[in-house]
């Protein structure tokens, strides 16, 4: 019955802090610079957390892409003269099928390769005219194979083939991805913190505004968690509005960004995918929690100091 009764209380008190008391609120200058101040910083800074968490979750997706696409895969590149390119390229296939670990291994047509330097050189690259070398793309298994034995194989059967096996590129673009998540998920924390502090210079400017207008409500036997509560009210209330007017702003500047095929495969994608298009959501209840908790403890603090 303890639990029931708690459970009780918890749901008088939420309904009585959204029903509100109008006795109360108007202790609480309804319109003015404060309103403002916290409708604008809510919105904004729920504008500005709907870009930092886009970059989190494309960062995240992009560091998932990077490790499953070069993870288990490996090149090598045979450069010799034309005339020995032939006979290299079958012995280096010799030795990637007979290695233990690899799963298989395929040359690379002209037309792929070309895809592969479109980016660098464009379009109308006389692939048939520079020296390319050969590539063949070799895929491992999970356990993968003896890197260092399989280049000395290839440097006795072939010795113009060069493997690659993507380390020095995968490790760098996943960790720089990763750091750019972690910068991302800063950034929010960094809003919210913000946020609080914005949103507690407001509360404490309207307490102070009103300073005698309290002084009069604590004569008539007012207590200061009365008064608090309608201030709590107030501006809990107003940043849930402006978040949530900075969210939709948000979200459709998001998804008006260009994809990733829109800008020639070069963007990674900056913007929600299935399910994180849910994340947003959470915005406007977290910024009216920081609004609801800055404005309780400024205002106890302010009121403890009006006399």
């Amino acid at each position: 019955m303890s639990k029931l009764h708690k459970l009780r209380n918890a749901a008088a008190t939420m309904t009585e802090l959204v029903a509100g008391d109008r006795a109360a609120d108007r202790v609480v200058p309804p319109t003015g610079f404060t309103a403002t101040l916290t409708t604008f910083t809510a919105g904004a800074m729920a504008f500005l957390a709907v870009f930092a968490l886009a970059l989190s979750l494309a960062t995240g997706r992009l560091a998932e892409r990077w490790a499953s696409e070069l993870a288990q895969t490996s090149t090598v590149r045979i450069s010799a003269p034309l005339e020995e390119i032939e006979a290299q390229t079958l012995a280096a296939q010799e030795v990637l099928r007979t290695t233990p670990g690899v799963v298989r291994s395929r040359i690379m047509s002209e037309e792929e390769q070309m895809l592969l330097l479109e980016p660098w050189f464009g379009p109308d690259l006389p692939l048939e005219d520079l020296p390319i070398p050969r590539l063949i793309e070799v895929v491992e298994d999970e356990e993968g194979y003896d890197a260092a034995g399989l280049r000395l194989r290839l440097a006795g059967e072939a010795p113009g083939a060069f493997l690659d096996d993507h380390t020095r590129w995968r490790r760098p673009l996943v960790e720089a991805a990763n750091r750019l998540r972690s910068l991302g998920w800063i950034a929010i924390a960094l809003i919210g913190l913000s946020t609080a502090a914005m949103i507690t210079l407001a509360a404490r400017a309207a307490l102070a505004a009103n300073a005698q207008v309290i002084r009069v409500t604590r004569l008539v036997g007012a207590r200061d968690v009365y008064i608090a509560r309608a201030f709590v009210r107030r501006f809990t209330i107003r940043a849930l509005l402006g978040a949530a007017v900075g969210t939709i702003a948000g979200c459709i500047a998001v998804a008006l960004l260009p994809s990733a095929a829109d800008a020639g495969a070069f963007l990674t994608g900056l913007g929600f995918r299935g399910w994180h298009w849910l994340w947003p959501l959470t915005i406007p209840p977290l910024a009216a929690l920081v609004a609801f908790w800055a404005t309780r403890s400024a205002a106890l603090r302010t009121l403890n100091e009006v006399t």
